[in-house]
C-alpha cells in the first residue's frame, strides 16, 4: 500500500510540475519557445521510439534536426515529412546501404511533432490548448469512468481498456472542449472536431501500448517519474494533433 501511495504522489508532483511549466509556455506564448519546447520533446520521443523499434541508426537524429530546424521557418512543417521521405527513399536507392526501419519513427513521432507546431503556427496557441483539453479529458473520463463501470473489453491490445470507459473518456472530452473552441470556429463544428480528435487520442494511446507490447516493455522510457516516457505522456496527442490540424484546415 504504501509503494501505492508513494508511486501515485510522484506521478501527481511529476503531473503538476508538467502543468505548470505548460500553463508558462501558454502564457508567454512564443514560437521559439514553442518550437524549442516541442523539438526537445520531438528528439526524446525520437529516441524513445528507435527503441521500441529496435532501431539501431544515429543518423536519423541528424536528419530530425535538421528537418526542424526547417520548420522553423517554413509555414506548413508538416509538408517537411514529405521531403525528408524522398530524401531517405533516394539515399536508399541510390546507395542500397540505407537501413529500411528508419522510416519507422520518421512517421512516428516525427511527423506528429511536426503537425503540433504546424497547429500551432497556423491556429496559435489557443489551439494547442484545445488540444491538450481534449485529449486530457479523453484520460480523465476513461480512467474514471472505466474504472467505475468498465466491464467490457474494449481490444486485445490494451486489456485495461473497456468500451464503457472508452466511451465516457470521449464524452467528458467533448464536453469539456466545449468551453475551449476557438472563437472562428462553428459551435457545432467545434464539438464534432472534438469528438474526432478525442478518438483519434485513444488510438494514439492504443498505438503506443501495441509498440510497447511488441518491444516487452512497460513504459516507453523513465525520463518522467511516475508517468514513464514522453510517448507515455504524448501518445494521444501525437495522434490527436494531426488529426485536429486536417480538420481545422478543412473548416476554415
Amino acid at each position: 500500500m504504501s509503494n501505492i501511495i508513494s508511486q501515485s504522489s510522484t506521478r501527481i508532483k511529476t503531473g503538476l510540475l508538467l502543468i505548470f511549466s505548460l500553463i508558462i509556455v501558454g502564457y508567454i506564448d512564443s514560437m521559439l519557445i514553442t518550437w524549442g519546447l516541442l523539438g526537445v520533446l520531438m528528439i526524446i520521443a525520437i529516441k524513445e521510439a528507435t527503441d521500441l523499434f529496435q532501431i539501431c541508426e544515429g543518423s536519423i537524429y541528424l536528419y530530425a534536426i535538421i528537418t526542424w530546424i526547417f520548420a522553423y521557418f517554413y509555414p506548413k512543417p508538416e509538408d517537411l515529412i514529405f521531403v525528408l521521405g524522398i530524401i531517405f527513399a533516394s539515399i536508399l536507392a541510390y546507395t542500397k546501404k540505407l537501413n529500411k526501419d528508419i522510416f519507422l519513427p520518421l512517421m512516428y513521432p516525427m511527423a506528429s511533432f511536426l503537425a503540433l507546431f504546424s497547429l500551432y503556427i497556423s491556429f496559435g496557441m489557443s489551439s494547442l490548448l484545445w488540444l491538450l483539453v481534449i485529449v486530457a479529458g479523453t484520460d480523465i473520463g476513461a480512467y474514471f469512468v472505466g474504472k467505475s463501470i468498465g466491464k467490457t473489453k474494449f481490444c486485445i491490445t490494451s486489456p485495461n481498456k473497456t468500451i464503457e470507459g472508452v466511451i465516457g473518456g470521449v464524452i467528458t472530452a467533448s464536453i469539456l472542449g466545449i468551453y475551449f473552441i476557438p472563437s472562428s470556429i462553428d459551435f457545432i463544428i467545434g464539438i464534432f472536431i472534438a469528438l474526432i480528435v478525442s478518438t483519434a487520442s485513444i488510438f494514439g494511446d492504443l498505438f503506443e501500448s501495441y509498440l510497447k507490447r511488441e518491444a516487452n516493455v512497460k513504459d516507453s522510457g523513465d525520463l518522467l517519474p511516475g508517468h514513464g516516457g514522453i510517448l507515455d505522456r504524448t501518445d494521444g496527442y501525437l495522434f490527436g494533433g494531426i488529426i485536429m490540424l486536417v480538420l481545422l484546415r478543412f473548416v476554415n
